[in-house]
């Protein structure tokens, strides 16, 4: 049975050949466009386009939480989560937010040539001991001389390292410091269906911190 021929005439579409290129719609249905099998995608300059699969993993959303109390000092909330660990409340429900983040840097002292000098002899006189422990170990010498001559040695080029490191500064920092983040505000939040045991459970801290009964 002969196949009919397609329709023609000014509005008709052509019909392409069999795994070619239809110029209707611009792509060709016996090719793998992307250089991906049924992508339906053109590839780009960094290969071919992969379509995210329906089935992949999904992100957890974020679990609902509320806020049972603020304090001023971390160390006020890490208590609160202390008392509620201690009466076995399931902690890994709460959770400490601080919040107005700054960083702190609270000035220790002048830093001289002769200060940093000092400090690079500490530290090499530590790397030097160390080093010598494990000289020592595996030699048949004198262990005590090895561990002495490590300990200067280590000294004296941590102290030259130490003044060539702050000569080299130029000046701009001849102090030392401690620098701490610290926050405005802690909070801490407890997942919603655990909120009201735990509130329950800070009154109680709260009344025996007060000497009520």
């Amino acid at each position: 049975m002969s196949t009919p021929p397609a329709p023609s005439g000014p509005g008709a579409t052509p019909e392409p050949p069999s795994g070619g290129f239809n110029p209707a719609t611009g792509l060709n249905p016996g090719a793998s466009l992307g250089g991906g099998r049924g992508t339906g995608l053109p590839g780009g300059p960094g290969g071919p386009v992969n379509l995210p699969s329906a089935g992949g993993p999904q992100p957890d959303p974020s679990r609902a939480a509320v806020t049972i109390a603020t304090y001023d000092t971390y160390a006020e909330a890490q208590r609160s989560v202390d008392y509620l660990s201690d009466n076995k409340f399931p902690v890994e429900h709460t959770a400490i937010i601080g919040t107005d983040l700054r960083l702190v840097e609270n000035v220790t002292g002048r830093l001289t040539v002769g200060r940093a000098a000092i400090a690079g002899l500490a530290s090499g006189a530590w790397f030097g001991l160390f080093f010598g422990l494990i000289i020592g170990i595996f030699t048949n010498a004198n262990w005590f001389g090895v561990i002495i001559a490590t300990l200067l040695i280590g000294a004296a080029w941590g102290a030259i390292f130490g003044a060539i490191a702050h000569a080299a500064t130029g000046g701009r920092r001849d102090f030392t410091s401690r620098s701490t983040l610290q926050a405005r505000q802690y909070a801490v939040t407890v997942d919603v269906e655990r909120a009201d045991e735990a509130r329950h459970m800070l009154v109680q801290m709260n009344w025996r911190a007060s000497g009520a009964q």
